[in-house]
């Protein structure tokens, strides 16, 4: 896996827990919920970007 994957989905995960504690404390829950389901989305994205290009490279190791 390579770190910068790694550090991406962290990256997000940060930005995105600490968009939900401000939204949260200042009362706007459901924006909080909004912005945790879009950072969940993001990197679900990037994901399955990734497992494309994973299979992408199997497809052209055994000639499929």
């Amino acid at each position: 896996m390579e770190v910068d994957l790694i550090f991406r989905v962290a990256g997000i995960g940060i930005i995105v827990a600490v968009l939900n504690q401000l939204l949260a404390r200042s009362g706007r829950e459901e924006q909080a919920l909004l912005t945790t389901i879009a950072g969940l989305i993001v990197v679900l994205v990037i994901i399955v970007q990734q497992i494309g290009e994973l299979f992408e490279m199997v497809k052209s190791i055994f000639n499929l």
